[in-house]
C-alpha cells in the first residue's frame, strides 16, 4: 500500500511538473508571438510615415512649372496602391508578405523616379519646404530598414522556438505556425539615396 501511494505521488509530480513546464513553454511561444506582432506593428507605422509623406511631397512638386504629370501620377498610383494592402497581423503566408512588399518597393521606385526628376528644378530644390520633406522621407527610408530588421529577428527567434523539441511537434495544433522573413532586394542593404546636392549635366 505504501508503495502504492509512493508511485501515485511520484507520477502526480510528473503530472504537475509537465503542465508546469508545458505553461511555462506556451507562454513563452506567446510573448514571442507578440514580439513578432510588434515588430510587424512597427513596420507598418513606418511605411504608413512615408505614405503620409506623399501628399504633402506631391503638393510642393506639383507647384513647380511645367513638372512632369506623367511622374507624380506614378507616385499618386502607387501610393494609392500601398493603401489598399491591409495587414494588421503579421502574416503566415509568405505569398502575402510578398504581395506587402511588391507594392511598398513600386512606391519606393516611384519616389525614386520623382527625386531624381526634382534634378532638374532647381527652384524646387531651393524650396524650404521640399528641403524639410526630403529630410523627413530620407529619415523614414532609414526607419524602415530598422523596423524590417527588427522583425526579421522577431520571426527568427519565433521560428526558432517553434521548430525545437518538443513544440515542432504540437506547435501547429496550438495555433503557431511558422511566419516569412521580410526577403532582401538587390541593393536593399543600403537605404535608398536621397540627396539633392547632385548638379544635372547642362
Amino acid at each position: 500500500m505504501k508503495n502504492l501511494l509512493v508511485f501515485v505521488g511520484l507520477v502526480f509530480s510528473a503530472i504537475i511538473l509537465i503542465l508546469i513546464g508545458g505553461c511555462t513553454g506556451y507562454n513563452r511561444l506567446v510573448k514571442l508571438d507578440q514580439s513578432v506582432q510588434s515588430a510587424w506593428a512597427q513596420v507598418q507605422n513606418n511605411y504608413q510615415r512615408r505614405a503620409d509623406l506623399v501628399p504633402n511631397l506631391v503638393k510642393t512638386v506639383s507647384g513647380a512649372a511645367n513638372f512632369e504629370r506623367t511622374v507624380l501620377n506614378e507616385v499618386i498610383d502607387a501610393r494609392s496602391r500601398v493603401g489598399q494592402i491591409q495587414m494588421p497581423n503579421a502574416p503566415d503566408d509568405p505569398e502575402k508578405i510578398k504581395q506587402f512588399e511588391r507594392t511598398q518597393n513600386q512606391l519606393s521606385s516611384a519616389l525614386s523616379r520623382l527625386l531624381v526628376v526634382v534634378e532638374r528644378y532647381p527652384e524646387l530644390k531651393a524650396n524650404e519646404n521640399f528641403r524639410d520633406l526630403q529630410a523627413q522621407l530620407e529619415g523614414t527610408e532609414n526607419r524602415i530598414a530598422v523596423a524590417r530588421r527588427d522583425f526579421n529577428e522577431a520571426v527568427r527567434a519565433y521560428n526558432t522556438a517553434i521548430k525545437s523539441v518538443p513544440w515542432v511537434f504540437i506547435a501547429g495544433a496550438l495555433g503557431f505556425h511558422p511566419k516569412p522573413y521580410f526577403e532582401a532586394v538587390q541593393g536593399s542593404e543600403k537605404p535608398p539615396e536621397v540627396n539633392f546636392d547632385f548638379q544635372p549635366k547642362r
